[in-house]
């Protein structure tokens, strides 16, 4: 079976689907394993890298996705890479159909059997091709450096000559993957952090990582089956706004990070709330792929209001495309050889992981 690794086309996009360590395992494993040439630059992995781990390098992209039984990417396909998808082959990404429907029906069309990590379940046998936490894991991280480079403050308290300078206060709101890799980094880097989820079930995570948990009474079912953060009933959700508008006020960065699966991220943060808080004070919206949690978030912008800036980073994991795509690269790589069987597709609809994540198959449209 010959697997193709093409070069990410997106705009600012620097991960790679495998690294050189990964592919090189692949090929061991016996399956062949050819690397578009220059596509693992971006996250620092050379073409030599490869060659020396054993993968083939130099395809253009035409000739890698028409002779690759599997291409693997990060990115989801565009209407001109579904186009070039050899007809019946199979491809791996990380996207949402709902958001790619043209590229859908594209592979739809090609009879290509499409799956997309982002569907996933949430079960044990999946965590090792779990791509979403491990890239929010990321953007968690990465959050926090984007938020002290623009505070004008110091994260830890600091006894100098001058006097003694207090530590900034730190309001995390969603404490998933991102939300508590954020918790971790600003109590590394000396912050005094506090954090607030609609689950209860979080509140010792939070606690574990010394950081105080904010508790608002919710007298309704805040959590899916699954673990994930249900969306709230208006009269609650009013609730939540004006406990959050407090927590807000008095904080000197505040990340927000709040999701609900298929659906637009709750808004968390009012523009009354921004007003409030103090100037000087930053807040970065790790939702904003989503629509936001932040009433005044601009998409990959800068915006100061009232002298408090709000960051809208996308595709934060690509700015640490290294660590990025290495994590990435194991994640599907795991799934990889979960689907694959002595060198051929194996697809077992009745096993969860493959059915819930299978998009296209046999010229039909799965998920939608």
């Amino acid at each position: 079976m010959r697997i193709g690794v093409p070069k990410e086309t997106l705009a600012n996009e620097r991960r790679v689907a495998l690294t050189p360590e990964v592919a090189g395992r692949l090929a061991k494993a016996g399956l062949t394993v050819v690397v578009e040439r220059g596509a693992g630059e971006g996250a620092s992995f050379r073409d030599d890298a490869y060659a020396t781990a054993g993968v083939g390098t130099g395809a253009t992209a035409a000739d890698l996705y028409a002779q690759s039984d599997v291409v693997l990417k990060v990115q989801p396909p565009s209407i001109t890479e579904a186009r070039l998808c050899r007809a019946g082959s199979a491809l791996v990404a990380l996207f949402q159909p709902s958001a790619e429907r043209a590229a859908v029906t594209e592979l739809a069309s090609r009879k290509v059997t499409a799956f997309s990590l982002a569907l996933l379940p949430r079960i044990t046998r999946a965590q090792p091709m779990d791509v979403l936490s491990s890239q929010a894991t990321v953007a968690g991280y990465k959050s926090v450096l984007l938020a002290a480079a623009s505070a004008g403050r110091f994260f830890p308290m600091l006894v100098t000559a001058a006097g003694t300078l207090p530590p900034a206060r730190v309001l995390v709101l969603g404490a998933g993957v991102a939300g508590l890799q954020a918790i971790a980094t600003a109590r590394r880097l000396g912050a005094v952090v506090s954090a607030f989820d609609v689950r209860p079930a979080v509140k010792e995570q939070v606690e574990s990582l010394g950081a105080k948990f904010v508790e608002m009474r919710i007298d309704e079912a805040a959590e899916t089956a699954g673990g994930y953060a249900k969306e709230l009933s208006q009269d609650t959700h009013r609730r939540e706004l004006a406990f959050i508008a407090q927590q807000v006020k008095d904080a000197d960065i505040v990340i927000t990070t709040a999701a609900i699966p298929g659906k637009r991220a709750p808004i968390l943060v009012t523009a009354d709330a921004v007003r409030a808080m103090k100037p000087g004070s930053v807040i970065v919206d790790l939702a904003v792929d989503t629509g936001g949690n932040c009433e005044l978030t601009e998409p990959g912008k800068e915006a100061i209001h009232g002298g408090v800036v709000v960051l809208g980073p996308t595709n934060l994991a690509s700015s640490l495309p290294y660590h990025a795509s290495q994590m990435y690269a194991r994640n599907i790589s795991s799934f990889l050889l979960h689907v694959v069987k002595d060198g051929a597709l194996r697809l077992d609809f009745d096993d969860e992981i493959i059915r819930d994540t299978c998009v296209t198959h046999g010229g039909e449209v799965r998920k939608s």
